[in-house]
């Protein structure tokens, strides 16, 4: 078999020139211009971080940019829309501002400062750039970047072209002021209320499109909080988050993840069960985005709306980028999974389980049983809202599914929307973040060594004995049914590890849903650990007829006897036996699987059993 080359991932990269002329990777989403063009002058777009938004705008920019109207067939002419340009190709002056450049440190002036400074360092670029294209120099005014961006229209008046101005990550320092630890929400206030500098920056944008020299604008950002403190409710930018054909503009549909899988698998000689087993693992860790909750009707598909209208799930991109270029380069699986371009998601995760109701909401969303709904997600709200409405799940729920760590996952009733965690990988992030606040305790290193020991042998007691000394309830609103569900997510959070194993939360197996499933990552089989099973089961105090204090001073022995505890161990033990089966069938004899009834009396004691294969 002739081996194909390897594949050239532009992972980090956002510079569409440097992509298309070196030969990256590239997934042509060119042909939505016509769409962008139709949709209006003034557009907003939303995604999550690392999604390819920057990559998207750099696209643009040289699509319009009528400096390299001589190099379009070079970029374009093997892409959709070089087959199919639209007569606004080449036809603009093109500035681009990228707010992720702006300092957020420090007090509001100095921020200020360094907006300013970002602005008119990217009109000295536009001043060369477009140098043969404009009738005289355009005066930069150090201490204000707005009357130099009014300099740059005054300059391209007298110009048969317009400007068309990108603005990368609108949100990104506002958002960085307004988690961080100092001050935070003053400062943040003080950019987007009154005269503000966020504030100016879009009054001079709405102005200016009014027949000023600006004539079209594409912003991105991450969620619309900020441009709703901006703008309070006025209309400034048509959002085109939840449009169905804008569903797939970044990121990467299955079929085309699958396509470069086949390309690395013949160059690394996978073998069909190698190759079928590494899609499973970018499934299962990488897939799971949907962004919009609008039938998508197809010409092959039934008249009435069902599941299979539903709009595809999404990839995160540079997700599969990390992944396969490790995968491409050592023909293995990288020890970790998680992009480490994504670890400051940690930080917001961090600002919303200090919101009104955010631990909460992060617990519901784990739960899959009664799966966290919403009557809709709200696509203007602001930090007040979010700060002062206590008793509304939704501005939070939608915070998270702005931020890519909650998804669309159907509907429900009266069309109340579910909401899922995306993928295993995002999961991660919840159990990380629930460590501190169900175990507030935790050590890492001793929690590290009660796991391993479990991992390795099956003996859950070292566990067990670490979160009884650890466990904390937190306050909360209506929890009657989550007791099970905080329990399972504190043995999670001890002995999650994405390193070793694909772990998941209610499997289906033999009609049923397994509480907590440990299967050993195919790259991790020659290693000495056990594939595990779990049943969580809790008992209220209550239901004993003991006090903490009481089920506290028991014997290990004397609490295992309880009628009612052992009730619970054995209807765990009838389940275990269907999910043994269960997990044979899908994985056959590979599997060392050890299966663990766990049962929580109260929130004091703990009580385990292991059985390992009949």
């Amino acid at each position: 078999m002739k081996l194909k080359s390897k594949l050239k991932f532009p992972y980090g990269y956002c510079d569409f020139e440097k992509i298309i002329r070196k030969n990256y990777l590239f997934v042509d989403r060119t042909d939505r211009i016509h769409l962008l063009e139709e949709i209006g002058d003034n557009i907003l777009f939303l995604r999550p971080r690392r999604f390819g938004k920057s990559l998207l705008l750099s696209m643009l920019e040289n699509y319009y940019d009528l400096a390299k109207a001589d190099r379009f067939e070079e970029l374009f002419g093997q892409l959709a829309i070089g087959q199919n340009p639209t007569p606004n190709h080449n036809q603009y002056f093109v500035m681009k501002w990228d707010f992720s450049m702006v300092d957020p440190r420090g007090e509001v002036n100095k921020i200020e400062r360094s907006l300013f400074n970002h602005i008119n360092q990217q009109i000295r670029l536009f001043s060369r750039h477009y140098e043969k294209f404009l009738s005289y120099p355009i005066d930069i005014i150090e201490t204000d970047g707005f009357a130099s961006f009014q300099a740059v229209l005054a300059a391209i008046h007298n110009s048969p072209h317009r400007l068309y101005l990108l603005i990368d990550e609108y949100d990104n320092f506002a958002n960085e002021v307004m988690v961080s630890r100092e001050q935070g929400q003053q400062r943040y206030e003080r950019l987007i209320q009154g005269e503000g500098i966020l504030k100016m920056i879009f009054k001079i944008i709405k102005g200016t499109l009014a027949g000023m020299g600006l004539e079209r604008v594409f912003i991105t950002g991450v969620s619309p909080v900020v441009m709703s403190d901006l703008t309070s409710g006025q209309h400034v930018a048509e959002n085109i988050y939840f449009q169905p054909e804008f569903n797939d503009l970044c990121g990467f549909r299955e079929n085309e993840v699958v396509e470069m899988l086949e390309q690395i698998a013949v160059y690394c000689r996978l073998s069909h069960e190698k190759t079928d087993q590494t899609m499973n693992m970018m499934r299962r860790f990488y897939d799971g985005y949907t962004f919009t909750n609008q039938t998508v009707y197809r010409p092959d598909a039934p008249s009435k709306p069902d599941d299979s209208n539903q709009a595809e799930r999404i990839y995160n991109p540079t997700m599969i980028f990390y992944f396969l270029k490790y995968l491409q380069r050592y023909c293995e699986y990288p020890e970790e999974m998680l992009d480490i371009n994504l670890a400051p998601d940690r930080r917001k995760l961090e600002y919303v389980a200090l919101l009104p109701g955010g631990p909460e909401i992060i617990l519901k969303a784990l739960d899959e049983h009664e799966p966290l709904t919403v009557p809709k997600i709200t696509g203007r709200f602001g930090v007040r809202e979010m700060l002062e409405t206590e008793d509304d799940d939704t501005f939070v729920a939608s915070l998270l599914y702005y931020l890519g760590m909650l998804t669309f996952g159907g509907k429900q009733g009266l069309r109340r929307l579910i909401l899922r965690v995306p993928n295993l990988t995002i999961r991660g992030l919840y159990f990380e973040r629930l460590q501190k606040i169900l175990l507030p305790k935790f050590n890492k290193n001793e929690a590290e060594r009660v796991a391993e020991i479990f991992y390795t042998t099956g003996n859950l007691q070292p566990t067990c004995e670490f979160i009884e000394q650890r466990f904390t309830v937190f306050d909360n609103r209506d929890y009657k049914y989550a007791d099970e569900l905080l329990i399972k997510t504190a043995f999670v959070t001890v002995l999650y590890n994405g390193l070793y194993y694909t772990v998941d939360s209610e499997t289906t197996l033999q009609r049923g849903y397994a509480d907590l499933t440990m299967i050993i990552r195919p790259d991790m089989r020659p290693y000495p650990l056990l594939d595990h099973v779990i049943e969580f089961k809790y008992l209220k105090l209550k239901e004993t007829g003991l006090s903490g204090a009481e089920v506290r001073a028991l014997s290990e022995e004397k609490l295992r006897a309880l009628p009612k505890v052992q009730a619970k161990l054995n209807d765990a033990d009838s389940q275990l036996s269907r999910y043994r089966q269960g997990l044979h069938e899908i994985y056959g004899d590979k599997l060392r699987l050890k299966s663990h009834t766990v049962v929580s009396v109260g929130f004091e004691r703990v009580v385990w059993e292991m059985k390992s294969e009949e």
